[in-house]
């Protein structure tokens, strides 16, 4: 088989195919391969017009279609499926080939397979691929790890294919080898901190303003024109706009309410829990998911657990709406604050050296979490590289900021009237916790030192010390 394929995929199942199709588009000549070979013929009948394919049976056909250096991208399941394609794969190999994992990967599991493809003299590339099916057929956003060599072979592909905003592709190098899926996992943190606030601000419309669903979808719609501009407000006003066919009720009212998940979202909140860092807006998303499917223990507290809540009293529905939507928007910058401080805290825990201005801007187009408001957090690490905490920058200080009192009314008389806001109100308590001059921590300390002899600092001089507790209560300094 003669080597004239540019890049390759194997896995073709609906993300593969279309990825393999958006190649084909732009011009690639693309080796296409399938564990079911039916599937890569299916593919050429249906999409051969896209461009130029290689479909290959075999494993070593198709690795022998591939120019040097070959650039094979994976696109099968997370886990077991993925070692054993590149266990298949490394054999068939020659030093310098770039095999790139394109799928959900655990940013460990990426970790662990860059080193031992790298031993081989092969290079592995974690690569973070968001946007859905739609996205990887018309232009997604591309997070490759992996080494600086292997980018300038790919980041030419990639950067092409990628979806582009104001000329500049949603595409760039993360970092080495686990980076490009780190920053993907936190990326799906956002995106469940992002779709809970957006369910939470609907549950308040509905409540509140006792609206409909084609109402609140007619406000989401609104809001879309502005700075909630985003994907995820985009598709909630249609969603909420749409009819169930059979019922002929609103669609949304006749789904169950136990939303799924696939552990992005855990792994995100496990990650910042190892690296210490407060992600409360996604762990609470996170949890919220999970409630929602506990059935037994919600079975056994409806109608059995005391509210001893108001009735929600709106006299002003316009301001009630607004104020939904400035909660909504502190809410929505809280989760992107603490989700790039995750990814600063990861970058120096493993030397990835991530531009995080740079993760905002390859987030503009072709991912889930697309929105307005990027291009303002690319402009705040572009004014400040090292900023310690979004919230801080100037821009986002202000506009937050303007909503800080619509966002505790909104907590507030969600409290009172028994309605959860997990998100909303955790991402408040954040809010009101990192801008605190003192907080409580103090004396959780002092216990600590009291049952454990933990130790402590003091505010007026330097040094650890410890209280002997259990006697005269003296002080000493530790050495």
């Amino acid at each position: 088989m003669t080597a004239r394929a540019q890049i390759g995929v194997t896995g073709l199942a609906v993300m593969g195919r279309n990825l393999a199709r958006n190649f084909a588009r732009h011009g690639y000549t693309v080796a296409v391969h399938n564990r079911s070979f039916g599937r890569t013929q299916s593919l050429i009948a249906d999409h051969g017009d896209d461009g130029d394919f290689v479909p290959s049976e075999s494993m070593a056909d198709f690795v022998a279609s591939l120019a040097r250096p070959r650039k094979i991208v994976i696109m099968v399941k997370a886990g077991a499926a993925t070692d054993a394609v590149i266990a298949e794969l490394v054999p068939l190999l020659e030093e310098g080939d770039i095999v790139i994992d394109a799928g959900n990967a655990h940013f460990p599991d990426t970790r662990r397979r860059e080193a031992e493809l790298r031993a081989h003299g092969l290079h592995f590339v974690g690569t973070g691929v968001s946007g859905g099916e739609e996205g990887a057929l018309n232009g997604p956003s591309i997070m490759p790890g992996g080494s600086v060599e292997s980018y300038e072979w790919l980041g030419p592909i990639f950067e092409d294919i990628s979806a582009k905003v104001d000329g500049v592709p949603c595409c760039t190098h993360v970092g080495a080898d686990g980076a490009g899926h780190f920053v993907k996992m936190v990326h799906n943190g956002i995106e469940y901190a992002d779709m809970q606030l957006i369910a939470e601000a609907y549950d308040l419309l509905k409540q509140g303003l006792g609206a409909s669903a084609a109402e609140i979808g007619e406000i989401f719609a609104q809001w879309n024109t502005g700075d909630l501009e985003s994907f995820l407000i985009e598709i909630t006003a249609e969603v909420l706009a749409h009819t169930d066919p059979e019922t002929g009720a609103a669609f949304v009212d006749v789904v169950l309410d136990r939303a799924e998940q696939k552990g992005t979202g855990r792994w995100t909140v496990q990650n910042a829990l190892d690296l210490g860092v407060p992600i409360t807006g996604i762990a609470e998303a996170t949890f919220a998911r999970a409630l929602s499917g506990s059935v037994p223990q919600r079975e056994a507290a409806v109608g059995t657990l005391v509210a001893d809540a108001s009735s929600w009293d709106v006299t002003d529905r316009d301001a009630f709406i607004e104020d939904v939507r400035l909660a909504l928007y502190a809410s929505k910058v809280v989760a992107y604050s603490q989700g790039f401080d995750q990814i600063a805290a990861a970058s120096a825990e493993f030397g990835w050296d991530i531009d995080r201005g740079a993760m905002a801007r390859i987030w503009r187009g072709g991912c889930i979490i697309r929105a307005r408001f990027l291009n303002r957090i690319t402009e705040a690490y572009e004014r400040t590289p090292n900023l310690p905490l979004l919230l801080a920058d100037e821009y986002f200080t202000a506009a937050v900021g303007n909503g800080v009192g619509a966002w505790r009314r909104i907590v507030s008389q969600a409290a009172l009237n028994g309605v959860p806001t997990p998100a909303f109100s955790s991402s408040l308590a954040y809010y009101d916790g990192v801008r605190a001059e003192r907080l409580p921590a103090n004396l959780i300390q002092a216990q600590r030192d009291f049952f454990g002899a933990h130790t402590y600092q003091r505010t007026d001089r330097a040094g650890v010390f410890h209280t002997e507790w259990t006697t005269d209560r003296s002080q000493t300094q530790e050495s």
